[in-house]
């Protein structure tokens, strides 16, 4: 049984959009991409700690339900 997928690189985009910021995360080795967004005044590294959380979860969740892509 293999284990979930790790998180050895994360590619992150950061887009303006109004107010917003929206960030962009991909893990390369399994094409997955996550988008979250948050006020412009939350901070690049809160947003890019959310980010990959949410990165994490997705990951996880795909791994549990057996849909590794």
């Amino acid at each position: 049984m293999q284990s979930p997928p790790s998180l050895d690189e994360v590619l992150l985009e950061f887009t303006r959009v109004g107010n917003a910021i929206k960030v962009c995360a991909v893990d390369p080795k399994t094409r997955t991409e996550v988008v979250i967004q948050g006020p412009a005044t939350a901070g690049q590294e809160t947003l890019r700690r959310t980010a990959i959380n949410k990165l994490r979860y997705v990951l996880q969740r795909d791994y549990q339900k057996g849909s590794r892509r």
